[in-house]
């Protein structure tokens, strides 16, 4: 049957039955659009206009991004028949318990500062921040961390955070600073020195493989750690957790809320979910900002 004809028969379907009968009906239609003329019965997706793009996935899963994939830790043995046979070896390095990171943005702060020590909380940035520590206690997850950068805003809001969750021991580190990772794709309607991007980028990737990496084997149980940082920073994390291309940090930043929530789960296996990003559902419309 040859392509027009099926295109033909799919679109008599479509008057005979309405376009508004359901959504999927002209969702069908528009992946039916593009169908390889070689192969009739092959259908692929309606932003697909050449049979050169049908490999996917265009990029796969790295297994190894944090570099413990427990298979590679081990010293590989072979028997004579070159089958494995350091089984227990990779079983003893292979995590059992998933990590929970909770990444906060610091609260709004004083925008019209000159210095770093000036950008303090507004009123409204420690409404937000006492919100978001409520929060965090309301959940009553059993949280083994709570770690800021040392900027004044991320400071006052993870101290803030710290009144509700009294158990934790506060950590600092200067990794996690505001920073540009690389330049975005695409450009924003700024751009910083390229020395910026030089000296920031390799800081805050040092702060991704120290903090977002699956759980060690001597960890037992589920763990729950809330970072405080900065908007660049907590883009560019959820980009290269999730294996998308890391310049695309600036549209994930754009739309993060002050105060706001971001969960990543990492499980034994390395594979990586975004539970949720710049929740802030338990604040009030007027308490929102960006």
């Amino acid at each position: 049957m040859s392509w027009k004809r099926n295109r033909y028969r799919l679109l008599q379907h479509v008057r005979k039955y309405g376009v508004g009968v359901a959504a999927s009906t002209v969702a069908v239609v528009g992946i039916c659009i593009y169908v390889n003329k070689k192969n009739d019965f092959k259908v692929f997706a309606s932003w697909t206009n050449s049979s050169e793009q049908l490999e996917y996935p265009k990029i796969k899963w790295d297994n190894n991004w944090d570099r413990r994939d427990p298979k590679l830790l081990v010293k590989p043995v072979k028997d004579e028949n070159n089958n494995d046979v350091n089984d227990e070896d990779v079983k003893k390095q292979t995590p059992t318990a998933t990590r929970h990171i909770i990444l906060i943005r610091h609260g709004q702060y004083n925008l019209h500062a000159k210095t770093q020590k000036e950008k303090y909380l507004t009123d409204l940035g420690r409404t937000q921040s006492d919100l978001t520590g409520a929060r965090l206690r309301d959940l009553n997850f059993p949280y083994t961390r709570l770690v800021s950068s040392m900027k004044t805003r991320a400071v006052e809001t993870c101290d803030l955070i710290h009144k509700f969750l009294p158990d934790l021991t506060v950590e600092r580190s200067d990794l996690l600073n505001e920073g540009f990772p690389i330049p975005p794709e695409p450009p924003g309607d700024w751009r910083p020195r390229d020395y910026l991007f030089y000296q920031h980028g390799p800081r805050i990737e040092a702060a991704f493989r120290q903090f977002i990496h699956r759980a060690t084997p001597e960890q037992k149980t589920d763990s729950y750690e809330i970072i405080v940082c900065h908007g660049m920073v907590i883009g560019y994390f959820v980009c290269r957790a999730l294996q998308f291309p890391p310049d695309g940090w600036l549209r994930f930043t754009s739309s993060l809320a002050h105060a706001s929530l971001t969960w990543l789960t990492v499980r034994p296996s390395g594979r990586v979910s975004l539970r949720c990003y710049g929740d802030t559902g338990f604040m009030e419309p007027n308490q929102i900002t960006y």
